[in-house]
């Protein structure tokens, strides 16, 4: 039973961030007589790159450290 509700959570939450974009609209209606001003992409999405590298950077120096460590242990 426990299973079940797993694979129902999951298919729930798959649910959602598939069916959230038809949800938000970032611009306005979809008049034609709407001024064209599109939406900044670049700020948010380069700061989030640039964590994301940092991130796994830290990650890989991580795991080289541990690496250095257990092979020092045997």
């Amino acid at each position: 039973m426990k299973q079940v509700f797993n694979s129902m959570k999951g298919i729930l939450v798959v649910a959602f961030f598939l069916g959230s974009p038809l949800l938000t609209i970032a611009q306005g209606g979809f008049d034609d007589n709407v001024n064209d001003n599109p939406v900044p992409f670049d700020g948010g999405v380069s700061l989030l790159v640039a964590a994301g590298i940092g991130y796994g950077l830290k990650k890989a120096n991580d795991r080289k450290k541990a690496n250095k460590a257990e092979e020092n242990k045997m």
